[in-house]
């Protein structure tokens, strides 16, 4: 049986067959390289979950990924992996300060329903069904008919906020 041995090319390089130990190892510094960077992009990559955020979720665990299973060298896959933090949170700053820039990005909020009335248009370009603003009402406010919503809004982030009309 051969001896365990771990070169640095196990840890660093591309390789078509890892062992169990320099795929685990690789996993651990990716992990910890993650923790950092999510640290750098901020807490609205998780918190906010509009499609912008997303896209540093989806291809930071896809770009960083390559580098556990060996597909693509360590650093290169960090150097990408930090790009992309970076690039997501220059944007997210621009954005703060351009709202133009936020529309673009985030998108923008719909009016579903106002004062009972459902907004055809609205429900359309958002994607929404009736059966969706009942799921959001049933959730908000039990079971309550249409009527007893003031708004409804789609957000930015895609969940549907019911605004109830207060009680009299």
């Amino acid at each position: 049986m051969a001896p365990l041995t771990l070169t640095m090319a196990m840890l660093f390089e591309t390789a078509d067959d890892l062992g169990m130990i320099s795929m685990a190892l690789r996993a651990f510094m990716i992990f910890v390289a993650t923790l950092i960077f999510l640290r750098i992009a901020g807490r609205r990559s998780f918190g906010q979950k509009t499609a912008f955020d997303l896209c540093i979720t989806v291809l930071l665990g896809a770009v960083l990924s390559r580098a556990i299973v060996g597909a693509s060298a360590m650093m290169p896959t960090l150097a990408a992996g930090a790009v992309l933090v970076l690039a997501h949170r220059l944007l997210a700053m621009l954005a703060i300060r351009w709202p133009l820039l936020d529309r673009l990005i985030n998108g923008a909020e719909r009016m579903l329903v106002e004062n009972g009335r459902k907004n055809d248009e609205q429900m359309r370009a958002g994607l929404v069904s009736e059966r969706d603003i009942d799921e959001a009402l049933r959730k908000k406010l039990g079971n309550a008919s249409r009527q007893a919503i003031l708004c409804a809004v789609l957000e930015r982030n895609g969940e549907i906020t019911i605004v109830p009309h207060l009680p009299k």
